[in-house]
């Protein structure tokens, strides 16, 4: 009651403090800093550059001008001598936790002059794909739930210590560890939430509820924290010990302390996001499995059943089994970490069963006893929220699940088996899966989905066949593009809410001017399967990938600033024909990234082949104007910089600034210098009709599995020349 009277004397009075309204100012300002200075979301789509990082950068600078501002506000009466006084009126406990709450009222009044500041920029910054859910989310956990926790800390170091000074280097340290230590760990970055991605075209449900769960392990740790520091506030002249006896006397005060720290504690080790496999990669022991004797399985399904609002799955999986070993034997499957087995079942009769703890590589180990029969049916009831992998878990997003995209991979969609040989070496799969009727269902593979009931909650449910033993879905709110190109037919699906930006960049011209092209002169896709292609947009994921029948783009490769990047092309249609040609440089030949400051990259071939493509449609002049000169503009200057110059001085710079000069000079490098050794080559092997059959040739030849890459030294040895004779300088 005495808290209730308090806070609204405390809040009024601080409002009329000008270093009060200078705070909330100066946050409202803050994320600016992330347009300019501090840009931890590193994927280039709109949310991520104008939403995220400003959103994470103001958090960042107004919790630590409101930390710095509570250290101000709870010292004031020591430095004016004054604790005497207010002691004698009310109890210094009362008062402190006035202050909090008044604090953190003027941190959420920043909070929102600073939303609705920042709304009419966003809105602009970001154009067609902002979304509005997603601002309010942003804002909210990224920038607000920042500020109450740098409240709480610095005034629990205020309280430890009684000291202004060494209140502020506690703190500050603190602060500096969540920006640099801790900036990749998605559990220990407290004031800046590690993400990496929002999506432009999909939902970003996952990564707000990492961002969430991380803040509110946080917010009880810290007020668990700042509940014991306010027994240690000194009273009646004693020091911290005695006044912290005094005040535990009443039980209450510590009993809730220690309920919220241990509260922290266990939601931080029972987070149920990230999974614990084996961080040494080099580990495959689930690949080594020997397989079992005298067992085969034919045939599988699954039944799958997400739900779009909880981020969850429930399933149950069949598969088809033949012992003829005469004897018990145990099967082996892989499961997502995150998902409980409740039941299983073999010809009807539950059996034994296990989940090991062990996990790698995002599975954890189902191990099912099989009786001794010959024809054994056995069914697996499976359910929970699917976990990301730890090794991964700075770029948390991918295993997304919401009403407009999906993403269940292998283990995540069903149990994979790992000891069982398929009968004949095929293993057909059926697969059900029910999800909201405005969802388009692409099984990434050969597979066609068709839907195969709609229902009356609104859902329809899909079915396809596919084979092996695991498998890749997707499905989201797509449009579907049909294109004949290059001898193929190829099915183009992108978000709904990226199609402005797809049809004023003519992405169905540019799918079937880099086919053609690219079939007729350098081959077709090895994984174009059956004459049909489909061509997936995915949600961010950090690259794209191919199987027989389906390849993925990231939709970081196709948001309004990448194909407004004239490195990549003179317009957005010719940035989508560049991303595109990846699909045969890049995906149909694999580069080594090993080395990203090396020229030798996927980005040199495709830079050149979008330049003979540009040439083709629109002509030598125009093609010359807007790519050769452009790159030996660049090349140009590139050997006139100082730091190419002289080496020796780049090394003297600190890391971050040599870091960010080294990738500028790389960026040229790929992008300009190895077109131009290309174009060079092209010149010296006899014009283009020679370098298009050495490149088809390449683009065809034999791969050795324990070297798949294509090498600069191939290319050397195919066009017949020596690295010195394609020196520009």
């Amino acid at each position: 009651m005495i808290t209730a009277r308090l806070f609204p004397l405390e809040l009024h009075r601080l409002l009329q403090s000008r270093l009060t309204w200078l705070v909330i100012a100066l946050s409202v300002l803050s994320p600016l800093a992330g347009l300019v200075l501090y840009k931890p979301a590193s994927a280039g789509t709109m949310l991520s550059v104008y939403l995220a990082n400003p959103a994470i950068a103001g958090g960042a600078v107004s919790g630590i001008l409101f930390g710095a501002l509570t250290i101000y506000e709870r010292s004031r009466s020591l430095q004016r001598r004054t604790a005497v006084l207010v002691s004698a009126v009310l109890s210094p406990l009362d008062l402190a936790l006035a202050q909090m709450l008044a604090l953190t009222a003027a941190a959420f009044l920043a909070l929102g002059l600073t939303m609705a500041a920042w709304l009419p920029v966003s809105i602009k910054l970001i154009g067609s794909v902002f979304d509005s859910f997603d601002y309010v989310l942003a804002y909210l956990i990224f920038m607000g739930l920042a500020l109450p926790l740098a409240i709480l800390a610095a005034g629990a170091v205020c309280q430890f210590t009684g000291r202004a000074d060494l209140s502020l280097v506690c703190f500050s340290a603190f602060a500096g560890l969540s920006l640099t230590v801790w900036a990749d760990n998605w559990q220990l970055c407290w004031l800046n939430p590690c993400v990496w991605a929002l999506s432009d075209d999909f939902s970003n449900l996952r990564i707000f509820r990492s961002a969430a769960y991380m803040r509110f392990t946080w917010l009880t740790a810290l007020t668990g924290i700042w509940a014991f520091s306010r027994l240690c506030i000194r009273q009646y002249g004693k020091g911290i010990l005695g006044s912290l006896a005094r005040n535990m006397r009443r039980v209450y005060r510590p009993a809730a302390a220690a309920l919220l720290l241990a509260l922290s504690v266990t939601v931080g080790i029972a987070q149920p996001l990230v999974d614990h496999s084996n961080p040494d990669e080099t580990i495959a022991s689930f690949l080594e499995l020997p397989y079992l004797e005298n067992v085969l399985c034919s045939g599988r399904s699954a039944q799958v059943f997400p739900n779009t609002a909880l981020g969850t799955v429930s399933g149950r999986a069949s598969f088809q089994f033949e012992n003829t070993s005469g004897q018990q034997q145990t099967a082996a499957f892989g499961i997502n970490p995150g998902y409980t087995v409740s039941s299983v079942q073999a010809n009807g009769v539950g059996v034994p069963f296990s989940v090991s703890s062990y996990q790698e590589f995002n599975e954890a180990m189902l191990k099912v006893f099989l009786p001794a029969e010959n024809e054994i049916e056995l069914t697996v009831e499976y359910s929970g929220f699917p976990q990301e992998d730890r090794n991964s878990s700075s770029m948390q997003g991918r295993t997304e699940i919401s009403s407009e995209y999906l993403c269940l991979e292998n283990a995540a969609l069903s149990p994979r088996l790992m000891n069982v040989l398929p009968d004949g070496g095929m293993l057909p799969a059926a697969i059900e899966i029910t999800l909201p009727a405005s969802m388009t269902v692409i099984p990434f593979g050969t597979g066609e989905a068709t839907a195969a009931a709609h229902n009356n909650d609104g859902t329809t449910t899909w079915r396809y066949q596919d084979n092996g033993a695991g498998g890749i879905l997707y499905a989201g709110d797509y449009i579907r593009q049909d294109i004949e190109a290059g001898g193929i037919s190829v099915e183009f699906y992108y978000g709904r809410r990226h199609q402005a930006v797809m049809e004023a960049a003519d992405a169905a011209g540019a799918v079937k001017a880099v086919a053609d092209y690219c079939t007729e002169h350098y081959g077709a896709l090895t994984f174009a399967a059956g004459g049909s292609l489909k061509l997936i947009q995915s949600r961010v994921s950090g690259g794209g990938y191919a199987t027989g029948g389906a390849s993925l783009l990231d939709e970081a490769d196709f948001t309004a600033t990448n194909l407004n990047n004239q490195s990549k092309g003179a317009v957005p249609g010719e940035v989508m024909i560049h991303e595109l040609v990846h699909q045969w440089w890049g995906l149909g030949n694999m580069f080594d990234s090993s080395d990203e400051t090396d020229a030798w990259s996927a980005e040199g071939l495709t830079v050149y082949t979008t330049y003979r493509i540009v040439k083709e449609l629109y002509g030598e002049d125009y093609a010359r104007q807007y790519y050769v000169d452009q790159w030996q503009q660049a090349v140009d200057d590139y050997y006139l910089n100082f730091y190419i110059r002289n080496p020796e001085d780049l090394e003297m710079l600190p890391a971050d600034k040599r870091l960010e000069i080294t990738e500028s000079l790389t960026y040229v490098r790929q992008y300009c210098e190895m077109p131009l050794k290309i174009l060079k080559a092209e010149g010296l092997v006899g014009g283009e009709t020679a370098m298009d059959r050495i490149l088809r040739e390449l683009f065809n030849r034999e791969l050795d599995p324990a070297a798949p890459y294509l090498t600069y030294q191939n290319f050397l040895d195919a066009c017949g020349l020596r690295e010195e004779d394609l020196n520009l300088a």
